[in-house]
């Protein structure tokens, strides 16, 4: 199937945008919850980071370009397909930092391909990110910046449509936030919050503002519409799949969609284990490049999770 031209996808997302907000915004721009839009943005912050307390996880990531036929996304070539285990903690003053390393199991040719990640809630602390290329056999430190001068690649998760800075937990007085509306939305009640980057944060990100369709009952995302620095719509975020796992409620399935290119990345949660015993020197670049290291981590991570 080929896929539909830029200016109708644009089209198809800008008509869906619009039946939502006609559906959703109210006049009243108080939500139900009585609470303000900061007070849920720290409620959806704190329930996401309970999803990196101790875990291990297993995920698959798929990426193709996309097309919509009868109003439906689909792949309109070959998707790429990468498995990728990552463990996460939670450290820091109040546990409010995340150290996570993830690793490629397939495909082959790209086995043990790592990344490893801090990111801290201080927003006057910069986060920090290295990549291991096995073809290149070194630790390379990435640019968590994603400014319009920014190359992409760089703060890419294994060249898919996840970036870095769409994975960021934390640092929320970066941004001023707004209650647009509330209502229904794929049958559970949602506050509509529109997120907008303040000066020194603008400098660096890629978006000029993000709009939230947050679950005002279980505090998680349902969908995320980004624009860039010109108000256009250039990537979308939709959640399926959600559960209770552990007492905590999370999405196993999260799709990016890019606007500009007409690509798309679905990350897929095969397994997720909590409470799991991850040692401090696991999380550390040796494990990027030490594959005997690594990989006697990696088994005891395992075995914990049977």
């Amino acid at each position: 199937m080929s896929s539909l031209s830029s200016k109708n996808v644009y089209s198809f997302i800008g008509m869906i945008f619009l039946v939502f907000l006609l559906l959703i915004t109210s006049s009243n721009v108080t939500a139900k919850t009585n609470l303000s839009a900061r007070d849920i943005v720290e409620l959806v912050d704190e329930s996401r980071r309970q999803t990196t307390d101790s875990a291990f996880t297993r995920m698959s990531l798929t990426t193709c370009k996309y097309g919509i036929s009868k109003g439906k996304l689909k792949c309109a070539k070959k998707a790429r397909i990468k498995v990728i285990e990552s463990a996460q903690v939670n450290t820091g003053e109040d546990n409010k930092d995340v150290k996570s390393i993830s690793i490629v199991l397939e495909p082959a040719n790209e086995r043990g391909i790592g990344m490893l990640s801090f990111s801290y809630d201080d927003s006057d602390r910069d986060n920090e990110t290295w990549i291991y290329l096995s073809a290149l056999g070194k630790v390379k430190r990435m640019s968590t910046s994603s400014s319009d001068d920014e190359d992409t690649e760089s703060a890419s998760l294994f060249g898919t449509e996840i970036t870095i800075e769409d994975q960021e937990t934390g640092k929320l007085d970066d941004f001023n936030y707004e209650i647009l509306g509330e209502g229904k939305f794929r049958g559970r009640e949602v506050v509509i919050i529109e997120s907008t980057p303040k000066p020194h944060r603008l400098k660096k990100s890629r978006y000029g503002k993000t709009r939230s369709w947050i679950d005002s009952e279980r505090f998680i995302t349902l969908k995320v519409q980004m624009f860039d620095k010109n108000k256009k719509p250039i990537k979308q975020l939709d959640a399926g799949k959600v559960e209770k796992i552990n007492d905590i409620w999370m999405s196993r399935s999260l799709t990016f969609m890019n606007l500009v290119t007409q690509t798309l990345t679905n990350m897929k949660i095969e397994a997720i284990n909590f409470n799991i015993k991850i040692e401090p020197s696991f999380l550390t670049k040796r494990a990027l490049n030490d594959q005997a290291f690594r990989e006697k981590y990696l088994l005891d991570l395992r075995e914990q999770a049977k």
